[in-house]
């Protein structure tokens, strides 16, 4: 697969931008609703994290076998959360195409924002190079391609119109809660929470912040300020390879487990 030069969808600084994207998601009511009666994403942070990595990685810069091995998984898990109103997550429907564009929207418009950070405005071909990586990530589902705003102009104004309505419920807001101040987590895990949960509250828009009770003064906003001014200077003289580290790791198993599971589908059909 032929890449473009700069793969702003590659750096390892997104990572930073992680519990923005998962907030924003949950403070959609149906989706803190589904995700509070059917996710293990509080037992298993890492591993959710790990597995919604590989599958953007996976449909961005993935083989045609990877792409298809991690729309099967993402589907897989699915199945267990199509749900009707009268169920016990009140309607919520993973296949639901409005939910789905709103998780790819977070995807998109969290990287965006992290990059700018760290590189400034993007020029208009490189922001539009990106913003099409990210529409694959929807419509490798079953997010109708037209759903996804045609363009970037379009995007904001999506954007603009869910932010002015989003409100977290106590579904949502109990699971963010237990990611962000996890209680049965790896040490390593509850060693880095301080500095994630400051970066999250910052990059969240006001009213979301205020649902997930994470506090916020001016004395917080400068040191968020003076936070990304060091990032801004120190991430992009990195090495390329310490950079796009996690994605070469998710691809890297995801590749291992496609040639595992090829191998034990020939020791099936020959009869070893």
């Amino acid at each position: 697969m032929v890449r473009k030069q700069v793969d702003y969808g590659a750096e390892g600084i997104l990572l930073a931008g992680a519990g923005r994207a998962i907030l924003l998601q949950l403070a959609n009511p149906a989706i803190g609703r589904g995700v509070a009666a059917h996710s293990t994403f509080t037992q298993r942070p890492v591993n959710r994290l790990k597995g919604t990595l590989t599958y953007v990685y996976g449909i961005v810069y993935g083989t045609e076998g990877q792409v298809t091995e991690v729309r099967r998984r993402v589907n897989q898990a699915h199945v267990p959360v199509r749900r009707t109103p009268d169920e016990s997550s009140a309607g919520y429907n993973a296949y639901d195409p409005s939910l789905q564009l709103w998780v790819a929207a977070t995807l998109y418009d969290t990287a965006l924002t992290i990059i700018e950070k760290i590189q400034g405005p993007l020029a208009d071909d490189a922001a539009d190079a990106m913003y099409q990586d990210y529409a694959r990530i929807g419509t490798a589902l079953q997010l109708p391609p037209d759903m996804w705003p045609k363009d970037r102009a379009a995007f904001a104004r999506y954007w603009e119109e869910q932010l002015s309505s989003l409100h977290a419920e106590d579904e949502g807001v109990r699971v963010g809660r237990g990611l962000l101040f996890p209680e049965h987590a790896a040490l390593w895990y509850r060693a880095i929470m301080p500095a994630a949960r400051f970066l999250t509250a910052g990059l969240l828009p006001d009213q979301v912040r205020k649902d997930f009770g994470l506090p916020w003064s001016d004395r917080h906003q400068r040191r968020y300020d003076r936070t990304w001014r060091i990032l801004a200077v120190a991430y992009p003289v990195l090495p390329r390879r310490i950079r796009h580290w996690f994605k070469d790791y998710c691809l890297g198993e995801l590749e291992k487990d496609l040639q595992r599971n090829g191998r034990s589908r020939e020791r099936q059909g020959t009869g070893a």
